[in-house]
């Protein structure tokens, strides 16, 4: 293990909290004096068969702690999943069904492997200790919380004042989540800021069930391509690790200069020496932007598809944006979420017609990113796209 010092420094990085620092470096010294790794959990909910860079933000972290010889505990929570995580919503989120929580559960322990060391991760399931319980322990279980207590936490207090309903079984969430803490022993628990308030549920009811409370690491919630939104697949505006290489490539070169570097902090290896030496060549023009996206996608898109891949999605690229036919002066035009293709080209008045338009797509006369448009209905996701439309029209097109 490395010393305490060194170990914060790594552990600070990219986190936005820390509950209570003080209690956290007296938990890496005793455990770096007697050589007994801290364990340290983070819950996911398996509401969706897909991650995107955004939940990996937080894997990261969990690999940091891997590397500084910490116990890292993965923690599924199949059981939390069909209650339904009301954080941030105005309203009662749809619980899932068992047979679908286990499903995307199988997807996740497959990608998170693309971060984490499996031969260092232990996988738990949060229905193993729950399902123990029984009605009679969660009915105990509920005692350890007030009402009141609950609507300190701003969701609900929102949803209270603005009269809008609030189940009894979203009081169960951080409860449960809270309770995964005392089951698992947990040192650390790591979370998005978004879940400050479940996290120090956890450290209550370890202080109740006689344990030593857990320290609470927060994370930022990562921007989606937009750079407004967090990443969601539901704005669209996310990337997938499961997406195929190029697309994983062209998304990522599609982010403004200043998310770049907010993606270099959450998303990179590359030292916090290297990136504030990056952002110096490029303030002065010592180093191109383009440059220093490239690498950032390339490294990116390596880990979840390795050398060969990302040698590929750079040449496709490469070969797509830097053809001398794409115009300098292209015109720049934004365009709101929600719009098929044939709508946006209509608007631009690239074609006199629909049919023009749509027999320019059957002559594959119709690209977006180089790619040919089949389907004129598609709807473009929250990014940027360089649209052609025939031999010479040509708009870069920014949705969002």
């Amino acid at each position: 293990m490395l010393p305490v010092e060194e170990q914060l420094k790594v552990i600070k990085r990219g986190t936005e909290e820390i509950i209570v620092e003080e209690e956290l470096v007296a938990k890496l010294t005793y455990s770096y004096e007697n050589n007994i790794p801290l364990r340290v959990k983070a819950g996911f909910d398996p509401t969706a068969p897909d991650l995107h860079l955004g939940h990996t933000v937080l894997i990261h972290k969990m690999r940091h702690f891997q590397e500084l010889g910490h116990h890292v505990i993965f923690l599924i929570g199949d059981f939390t999943g069909m209650i339904g995580d009301p954080t941030g919503k105005n309203e009662t989120r749809k619980a899932l069904s068992k047979e679908e929580v286990l499903k995307n559960a199988e997807t996740y322990k497959e990608q998170v492997f693309k971060i984490l060391d499996p031969e260092k991760t232990e996988i738990a399931f949060n229905s193993k200790w729950m399902l123990e319980m029984g009605t009679t322990g969660l009915i105990k279980l509920a005692s350890q919380y007030t009402v009141a207590r609950m609507l300190e936490r701003d969701d609900f207090a929102k949803r209270y004042e603005s009269n809008k309903p609030i189940s009894i079984h979203e009081f169960l969430y951080p409860l449960v989540q809270g309770y995964d803490s005392v089951a698992l022993r947990s040192d650390v628990e790591l979370g998005g800021t978004d879940q400050k308030f479940n996290l120090l549920v956890g450290r209550d009811l370890q202080r109740n069930y006689g344990q030593k409370p857990q320290i609470a690491i927060t994370v930022p919630i990562l921007e989606g391509l937009d750079g407004v939104q967090k990443m969601s697949k539901s704005l669209g505006n996310y990337v997938g690790i499961n997406e195929p290489a190029n697309d994983m490539f062209g998304k990522i070169m599609s982010i403004s200069d200043e998310l770049m570097f907010r993606y270099y902090l959450l998303l990179s290896e590359k030292s916090l020496e290297d990136i504030e030496k990056m952002k110096n060549d490029i303030a002065s023009e010592k180093l191109h932007p383009m440059k220093a996206k490239k690498d950032l996608a390339y490294e990116i898109v390596r880990r979840y598809h390795g050398e060969d891949g990302a040698k590929g999605a750079l040449t496709h690229f490469e070969t797509l944006f830097s053809k001398k036919e794409i115009p300098d002066d292209l015109v720049e035009v934004s365009i709101e979420t929600g719009l098929r293709v044939i709508e946006i080209i209509n608007r631009l008045n690239f074609v006199s017609s629909n049919s023009e338009a749509r027999r320019l797509a059957n002559q594959g006369g119709v690209t977006i990113n180089g790619e040919k448009v089949a389907d004129l209905n598609t709807i473009l996701e929250a990014g940027e796209y360089i649209l052609k439309v025939g031999k010479r029209k040509f708009a870069k097109i920014v949705v969002g």
